[in-house]
């Protein structure tokens, strides 16, 4: 996956460029009489009005919005008796609002629905008005109360499915807040909402937000976060919270920390994480305590492998220490370890530049400098822009390993378009070239990162190691879609590459039956997935992540859902000798000091 960093700066790009386009405003003039906020809203995602006039409009200003998509919120004191429309609604300004929260203001303009991240993102839209002309009637006003939203008010249910007649989209059907989460949470959309002494599920972004829960025995582990386990558990107890306040007075929160008290503010919806509690109050953080994770030490006969996502790693970066800490402390100092995400010598300087020895050279160092091994390293650098990522980065995968406690078994001839292959030697699997790509011609790897494989001994047993960075979950529709359920398109080519892999695997295992094979790596797909699935066809590989609780499976932080993106795979010799263990060692993600977005992995077993 990309990096959340990454994604949402260029996500906020493409937001500030649409942001016209994405606004679906209908062209029919007609004019209407005065109306009220909930006929504005309707009984369904989309205003019966859009596209139409309105004036007269009365509402008590509830939070202004200075900065982004700038405009303020009113709400309705007269609400009526259908549970499905919303009495909020936002006012589109453009330029700085005006008004200040507690006017009674009466609002003409235009009504639309705003797309946010454009109608291509399969994203819901926000009823707003805009080109709005706006009336102060009165000041100081007390702002209506708060709807609370509690594990009692949230359905358990997260949506209802899309109509087929309109390709999946829930747009169309009547609002069930009583039955369906995302309808609870569209009935209230614009309007004045709060939590309270909500526990922390998703710690606190470069981008000033957070995510709790208001449910908090829902699919909780033990560490405060809420694990995604499967499609058909989302987590409708989950919400994003912004602030309308400085920046500097928002909370550095991490997962299993407390909101106590009252936030409260205008219920948004953005595209970085659907329905949103914009906060203009936040309750006080009640720190859990929450550590980084440490794994234990292997022990003399066991081999210890471990997979790493060091997020776009390259020598400009500050983080070379933090990283080797990790390495060193944290995982402590494992025999093997797959990087990925690691970038040529210039990182994103788009110059033709492609090799990394410089980046790897510096961590190398840093962890000999925090007290690990002096590791040695193999990889192959990539074709020129070849394997996605950030432009110019050119990420690939590294094997550091520990000369002192493994060897690395060379063949010349690896590059980045030779296929590796597999013989077989005195009754053994033995690779053509070490390190090697698995068949990067195949059209599965277009624009996106090649398996690397090495050969490697330990106390004279050789170890097969494949390193994988699969497609991201890019341009897939969010779990808070218009389409229900929503669509993972981008899981189409991992489908291809797990049974790449998959294929190699049974290669090795076709020259040598028990041999130990392991693949691990960013698989950027779920341990329940199809794309995890392909990788284990036909007993080939099966995820170590299986062996953990439920409760502990996760490695990644996204939205408030605790779930899989790295993985560990381990062929039949290693699972049927019940002598491996698998850590997943929390050291980023439910951290807001983060210094990469991903938990590393450890698996520990005797060859």
């Amino acid at each position: 996956m990309p990096s959340k960093r990454t994604a949402r700066i260029g996500a906020l790009t493409v937001a500030t460029i649409c942001s016209t386009v994405s606004a679906v405003v209908l062209t029919s003039p007609a004019e209407a009489d005065s109306v009220r906020i909930h006929d504005i809203q309707g009984t369904t995602r989309t205003s019966p009005l859009a596209g139409q006039q309105v004036t007269g409009v009365e509402g008590i200003v509830t939070g202004v919005r200075t900065y982004g998509s700038r405009g303020f919120w009113i709400q309705d004191t007269r609400a009526d008796a259908d549970p499905a429309t919303s009495e909020g609604v936002f006012v589109f300004t453009s330029s700085r609002p005006t008004v200040s929260v507690g006017d009674a203001v009466t609002v003409a303009g235009t009504v639309g629905e705003f797309v946010p991240g454009g109608t291509s993102s399969g994203n819901q839209s926000v009823t707003q008005i805009t080109r709005p002309t706006i009336t102060v009637v009165s000041t100081g006003n007390a702002v209506p109360a708060a709807t609370v939203v509690d594990a009692r008010s949230v359905p358990s249910r997260y949506a209802p499915a899309g109509d087929t007649a309109a390709g999946g989209s829930v747009n169309g059907l009547t609002l069930a807040p009583a039955k369906y989460a995302l309808d609870f949470y569209e009935s209230l959309e614009g309007m004045n909402v709060k939590v309270a002494d909500t526990r922390v599920v998703g710690a606190t972004d470069p981008f000033t937000e957070l995510w709790v829960t208001v449910k908090p025995g829902e699919n909780d582990n033990r560490r405060g976060g809420t694990v995604y386990g499967s499609y058909t558990s989302q987590n409708t107890g989950r919400i994003q919270i912004q602030s309308l306040g400085a920046v500097a007075d928002f909370p550095k929160a991490n997962v299993g920390d407390v909101l106590k008290g009252t936030t409260a503010g205008p219920l948004d919806y953005n595209q970085f994480g659907g329905y949103t509690l914009v906060a203009n109050e936040i309750g006080t953080l009640e720190q859990g305590g929450l550590e980084r994770e440490t794994t234990r030490k292997q022990g003399r006969g066991e081999l210890a492998v471990a997979t790493y996502n060091v997020e776009n790693l390259d020598p400009s970066d500050a983080s070379f220490a933090d990283h080797a800490a990790a390495i060193v402390h944290n995982l402590q100092s494992p025999d093997i370890v797959a990087l990925e995400e690691i970038q040529d010598n210039n990182g994103a300087t788009n110059d033709g530049t492609v090799a990394a020895d410089q980046t790897v050279k510096k961590l190398v160092d840093a962890i000999t400098a925090a007290g690990g091994p002096a590791y040695e390293w193999r990889s192959i650098d990539p074709v020129n822009l070849s394997d996605g990522g950030e432009p110019g980065g050119n990420i690939r995968q590294v094997f550091l390993f520990n000369p002192e406690r493994v060897s690395f078994t060379d063949r010349a001839g690896g590059d980045a378009t030779t296929a590796v292959g597999v013989t077989k030697a005195y009754g053994k699997a033995r690779l053509t070239v070490s390190p090697g790509r698995i068949d990067p011609a195949n059209t599965a790897w277009t624009n996106s990162r090649k398996p690397l494989v090495g050969e490697f001994s330990f106390r004279g047993k050789s170890v097969f190691v494949i390193a994988n960075h699969f497609a991201s979950k890019g341009g897939d529709q969010s779990l808070h879609s218009e389409f229900q359920p929503p669509k993972r398109s981008s899981e189409t080519q991992r489908h291809l590459q797990a049974t790449a892999v998959n294929t190699f695997v049974k290669e090795i295992l076709a020259k040598e039956k028990n041999a130990d094979v392991i693949a691990l790596g960013d698989i950027n797909d779920f341990e329940f997935s199809r794309t995890a699935e392909l990788l284990e066809d036909d007993g080939a590989l099966w995820s170590a992540f299986k062996s953990l609780p439920k409760s502990e499976r996760y490695s990644y932080v996204f939205q408030g859902n605790a779930q899989v993106l790295d993985q560990i795979l381990i062929s039949p010799s290693i699972r049927r000798s019940c002598e491996f263990t698998y850590d997943s060692v929390h050291v980023n993600s439910e951290f807001n000091d983060q210094i990469s977005d991903h938990d590393p992995q450890v698996l520990r077993f005797r060859p």
